[in-house]
């Protein structure tokens, strides 16, 4: 195929006009600890809105020419676009909300970079882990005091059917029909088709200030570029930091079928809603699909029973293809949030009381030493369960997309995850089921698991 390309220079529209030599020289600093790798794969991936590759190492290699320089002008910052994909562009002119996700990058890249670290003196880990997570949501004007509560996460596969597709839009359609704004991981599939669907209710409803907020880390950005309709985009620093982000920001939350990433998602509010700090607080959590969704769902709840047991299948509902119904349950769950908010005085913005373990904060490194020495056995608590399971599934996803992963599967072979029979069983389903429902990849033909699992003759000691 030709690929078309296009060098041209762009400034900010309306933020930072200004950078110091010091944040530019970091930009340009091709070793090990500056910024520009980083900064080219995060800008590649906004330029690449629309692309169908779900591999970071194919989008880099595909446009390997590509390159970003940065400057300080007279005028303030200015960056070089060299051989960017042409698709980014019209006539010439690049397309205003690329523009804008571009100059969203380079600001959270520089901000995490700069001035995150040491904003927390006498704080311990968890509480450090949070204040960034709200330090960055602030920086990038993502907090919105005063509002009631409104911002549903969708969270789903970016690999999913057209049926599938069209009731992510008919669900984010009544939604956004009762004033409801949306926030996703920010890539295609069901990150996008929610968007969508609240973007035509809200012109409907004369909303004319409706957010669409897309949360993506720089590890799994370019295999998920950020969709065109997300008018707020923000780059966390890993993945952990990104999950903590939807569930601090949000208000309620839907799930549609998806793949390992949405079941690592789900795997990491349960692990949440299971601490007892957590019971008393009303948190709107709804699993919903078309017809012929119903395995999807099947699946997913008897792996949840059979790990976690009944009290985590009580912390969400399942609605199959009733878009209506999933939207006046939202409704009704997000009265019920503004209701205790008030009570207990929280922050409509921003949930501080939401207690989240520290197990479920700390980042994850999916070498194959760490993938092998999970501790996936029932002899826990459910939500140390959660945890580790939350990291297994964030292993096959670094396999399956990210750089690092897919080259130590190449160096070392397949992941191993060893644990306790039953759990290993449940796993073992779980994960057939989205091989053979078509869910790991976008290009389902071309994937060859990155995983192995192996059944412990005795569990692991809790």
């Amino acid at each position: 195929m030709t690929e078309h390309y296009i060098t041209s220079s762009v400034t900010p529209l309306d933020n930072l006009d200004v950078l110091s030599p010091y944040e530019v020289a970091r930009l340009q600093d091709k070793s090990q600890g500056g910024l520009y790798n980083l900064f080219r794969q995060c800008a590649l991936a906004v330029l690449n809105c629309g692309s169908e590759m779900d591999s970071t190492r194919l989008v880099l290699n595909r446009f390997r020419e590509f390159d970003v320089q940065i400057s300080q002008k007279h005028r303030g910052v200015q960056l070089d676009l060299i051989n960017a994909p042409a698709a980014a562009f019209v006539d010439g002119e690049l397309i205003q909300g690329i523009h804008e996700h571009l100059f969203a990058v380079l600001r959270d890249l520089l901000y995490v970079s700069d001035k995150i670290d040491g904003c927390c003196e006498g704080l311990d880990l968890s509480g450090t882990i949070s204040n960034q997570v709200f330090n960055t949501l602030r920086h990038a004007n993502a907090l919105r005091p005063h509002v009631k509560p409104n911002m549903v996460v969708c969270w789903g596969g970016h690999s999913i059917n057209q049926v599938e597709y069209d009731y992510t839009k008919r669900v984010g359609y009544e939604m956004g029909l009762r004033g409801m704004n949306i926030c996703t991981g920010c890539g295609p599939g069901a990150m996008k088709g929610p968007m969508k669907g609240a973007t035509i209710a809200h012109a409907k409803q004369r909303i004319h200030d409706g957010r669409y907020v897309g949360i993506s880390e720089p590890g799994i950005i370019a295999a998920e570029s950020p969709n065109p309709i997300v008018n707020e985009l923000i780059i966390m620093p890993d993945i952990e930091r990104r999950l903590e982000a939807f569930v601090r920001l949000g208000h309620g939350f839907v799930v549609f079928p998806g793949g390992v990433g949405t079941a690592e998602e789900i795997l990491y509010i349960l692990g949440i809603l299971l601490q007892q700090d957590n019971t008393e607080q009303p948190f709107p959590l709804i699993f919903t699909g078309p017809a012929g969704s119903e395995a999807y769902f099947e699946t997913v709840d008897r792996f949840i029973r059979n790990t976690l047991g009944e009290r985590a299948a009580s912390c969400y509902e399942i609605v199959v293809d009733d878009a209506y119904e999933v939207a006046e349950r939202m409704r009704v769950g997000l009265e019920a949030v503004t209701s205790y908010r008030k009570a207990t005085g929280e922050a409509y913005h921003f949930n501080w009381q939401l207690h989240i373990p520290l197990s479920l904060q700390q980042t994850f490194e999916p070498t194959h030493a760490n993938m092998r020495g999970l501790n996936l056995s029932r002899r826990q608590e459910d939500h140390e369960l959660a945890a580790q399971l939350r990291c297994a599934l964030s292993g096959i996803v670094a396999g399956n997309v990210k750089e690092p992963g897919i080259r130590a599967i190449e160096q070392h072979g397949p992941f191993e995850l060893h644990g306790e029979p039953e759990v290993i069983e449940a796993l073992d389903e779980l994960l057939e089921s989205f091989v053979s429902q078509r869910r790991m990849k976008i290009n389902h033909d071309d994937y060859q698991p990155c995983f192995r699992l192996a059944r412990n003759n005795r569990a692991s000691a809790g």
